[in-house]
């Protein structure tokens, strides 16, 4: 079993959960609920696991919470 990290974001305009892994190209996706997301992701990235094991671009992180004056 392999884990991934994917970024969530929500779009304003359409309502629309989105959704990508970091650094594994076409791994991206978006459903109206996020248990919608996430099934919709899982079923991409066995799709694109199918080719064999991804070389990630880059590795996920986290996030950093910024403060402007």
């Amino acid at each position: 079993m392999q884990v991934f990290t994917a970024v969530v974001e929500r779009c304003s305009e359409t309502g629309l959960y989105v959704g990508f892994v970091p650094g594994f190209s076409g791994a991206h996706t978006q459903g109206e609920t996020l248990d919608e997301l996430n099934k919709n992701l899982k079923e991409v990235i066995e799709m694109l696991l199918e080719d064999g094991a991804p070389k990630l671009e880059t590795e996920f992180i986290g996030t950093q919470t910024v403060k402007v004056a």
